[in-house]
């Protein structure tokens, strides 16, 4: 597929990382990049030989301030119900990383703030550089948030914190982040591809299937009941627990040739 030139693809040894590349605006995602982010997630979900999909953003200043909707489709200003489906459209790309049966990775060495926020808390895992913060920004304009914000930072931080940063919009340090758990790894700038490439290192040792079911338990975990993460727990054990990796790595545990 044609991607913009905003928003470059690299595939190496399994690992899909998506760029958001547009420094001069701090790498705020226009319509074009909007338009493509979602396709491009689909396509990289559906694809074996992708095993894990990482976003960073460009310039070393920030992961990506937003959305840059100024471009508008000109069907979407006919009324409000022509730019919902617009707006909803785009922000299916957060649930595409949440629910692909891949980790996603966010990189952040700079300012994540309003769909960039978003799309950072609906990867897996986050890694941040003294550089990284967190910022809702959406009340500073006027409006309430999009591309799945309020349900991920709910979930990752509490009711009572996500209410305070929707409704104050004040940035959350690196540090800050780090106990929040909005970042699982706080690390100096010139440690970053290091920290990056131990923790893809980790993520590419899992057999695909397993990472597909640790993923998809902890999603359910989210809103089922404990009987029914039990149920979908042990079906994942007994449909796991037959292969040729499982097998060999229980022999070594127990240091069996």
């Amino acid at each position: 597929m044609d991607l913009p030139a905003t928003l470059p693809l690299s595939v190496v040894d399994g690992v899909a990382t998506i760029t958001f590349d547009r420094p001069q605006a701090r790498n705020a995602l226009d319509v074009p990049m909007l338009d493509a982010l979602l396709p491009l997630l689909e396509r990289l979900a559906a694809d074996e030989s992708v095993r894990v999909v990482v976003l960073c953003g460009a310039g070393g200043h920030a992961f990506s301030a937003g959305g840059d909707i100024s471009g508008i489709p000109a069907s979407a200003t006919d009324g409000t119900d022509a730019l919902a489906r617009h707006i909803e459209h785009w922000a299916q790309s957060s649930r595409a990383l949440h629910t692909m049966p891949k980790p996603t990775l966010a990189v952040l060495d700079g300012v994540a703030a309003g769909a960039g926020m978003a799309l950072a808390l609906a990867c897996d895992l986050r890694i941040g550089t003294p550089n990284a913060r967190f910022l809702t920004a959406f009340a500073r304009i006027g409006i309430s948030g999009d591309f799945g914000g309020s349900y991920f930072l709910t979930r990752l931080v509490g009711p009572a914190k996500a209410r305070e940063l929707y409704w104050m919009s004040e940035a959350v340090d690196a540090e800050h982040a780090l106990s929040l758990g909005l970042l699982n790894w706080l690390v100096p700038r010139d440690e970053l591809d290091a920290t990056r490439a131990r923790v893809l290192a980790r993520l590419l040792a899992l057999p695909a299937p397993t990472a597909a079911h640790i993923k998809a338990n902890l999603n359910l975990a989210l809103h089922a009941d404990l009987a029914t993460v039990l149920g979908a727990e042990a079906r994942s054990v007994a449909e796991l627990g037959t292969s040729d990796f499982t097998r060999t790595a229980t022999r070594a545990v127990l240091g069996k040739p």
